[in-house]
């Protein structure tokens, strides 16, 4: 069994206060969700064996929280430059990649791609993905590579508003 956990990053700074888009960096709101969905996720005994994550500086400051909540190294993180700004036909590409001794891998990434690639897993489950929300899908497979041939079950979509805390 492989578990997927798609994470749009946090809420950045304005586009217009940045130096350029990738090195925008999470504002005081994003760092107060990410810390929120991230203890939500360890609180419930979610299982993160592996954090992926698009270089991009708001990307990465959302992973490093979450995996600082695992009591983990931020050296750990994964990064993958195709994630930024990745369309759902990379997501499926990275994924398919993945070491297959991880199975509760977590990617976080952008939109308008990290939306239509949870849309793809999941239907219309989901219609959007708020910045820090989370979902989560699973496939009875031993090897990545496999992920995006099969069917997935949907596991939990949730987002900072939730208030499930």
């Amino acid at each position: 069994m492989k578990t997927l956990f798609l994470v749009r990053h946090a809420k950045s700074v304005n586009h217009f206060t940045a130096a350029t888009d990738f090195n925008r960096a999470l504002n005081e709101r994003g760092i107060k969700d990410a810390r929120e969905m991230a203890k939500r996720l360890v609180k419930k005994d979610i299982l993160i064996d592996r954090f992926v994550s698009s270089p991009a500086l708001r990307a990465r400051m959302t992973a490093e929280i979450f995996i600082n909540q695992y009591n983990r190294k931020p050296e750990e993180i994964q990064f993958i430059p195709d994630l930024y700004h990745a369309s759902p036909e990379i997501f499926d590409q990275v994924v398919s990649r993945l070491d297959d001794q991880f199975s509760h891998v977590a990617i976080f990434a952008h939109n308008p791609g990290i939306t239509d690639y949870a849309i793809y897993l999941a239907g219309s489950r989901i219609s959007h993905m708020p910045t820090c929300s989370v979902f989560a899908a699973a496939a009875s497979i031993s090897s990545w590579k496999d992920f995006p041939s099969v069917k997935k079950d949907f596991i939990f979509f949730e987002t900072p508003g939730d208030g499930n805390s």
